[in-house]
């Protein structure tokens, strides 16, 4: 069974925790992770561009002139992509759908496989206990600088009750905060070590394992 270092908040060792194998020992497969973090980024595409067809230009419903006998080409509509004013083609429209699908059972195998990965190079970092008497970000600081890796970016993991903890993380560069059952896989990867509590890991494994 897998298992992490322990530590507390003040970043003294405090034994050793057992891991679920469901979830910190999936062996990673690069080519499922970059399909989730490609769904996930596509499905949160925000569509702002749009253009016109010559169906949606205003006005070009009569033929600009006679079919024959003018000496110039013929038309039919002003609202041609031809004409200076008329319809776009081929161009972006807010109605194109980009999203992907991905089920679920993918979605929690390719977060095992980044947490497993964490695990392996010794930038999952378990603590007792996340709890805070007050929301200060000098004691968020004190407790990053107390971990390993205190100078690299860190994704903490949080139950509802730490709600002190999350206030005081917010004015900490290159950390983020968030809670266990909403992890996804595009945070988990952005981010190089993942902090966690030990009611979060719990939450983990019950809501993600394989």
């Amino acid at each position: 069974m897998a298992e992490v270092k322990l530590y507390t908040l003040e970043g003294k060792e405090a034994g050793m925790i057992p891991l679920s194998d469901k979830l910190f020992a999936v062996e990673p497969k690069l080519s499922v992770i970059h399909g989730v973090i490609t769904a996930q980024d596509a499905n949160s595409r925000a569509i702002h561009a749009h253009v016109k067809d010559r169906s949606e230009v205003r006005g070009g419903g009569r033929k600009p002139w006679k079919q024959k006998g003018t000496g110039r080409a013929r038309h039919g509509s002003s609202r041609s992509p031809i004409w200076i004013g008329g319809g776009v083609t081929h161009g972006p429209h807010k109605e194109q759908n980009f999203s992907l699908k991905v089920n679920k059972k993918t979605k929690r195998l390719a977060l095992a496989m980044l947490l497993t990965d964490k695990l392996r190079e010794d930038l999952f970092i378990a603590v007792e206990d996340m709890g805070l008497k007050e929301a200060k970000t000098k004691l968020a600081a004190n407790m990053r600088m107390a971990l390993p890796h205190a100078k690299k970016s860190a994704l903490v993991l949080l139950t509802s009750g730490d709600n002190n903890m999350i206030k005081a993380l917010k004015n900490l560069p290159k950390t983020d905060s968030m809670y266990a059952h909403s992890l996804n896989v595009r945070d988990l990867a952005k981010y190089s070590v993942v902090v966690a509590s030990k009611a979060a890991i719990e939450i983990l494994e019950q809501t993600f394992a394989l």
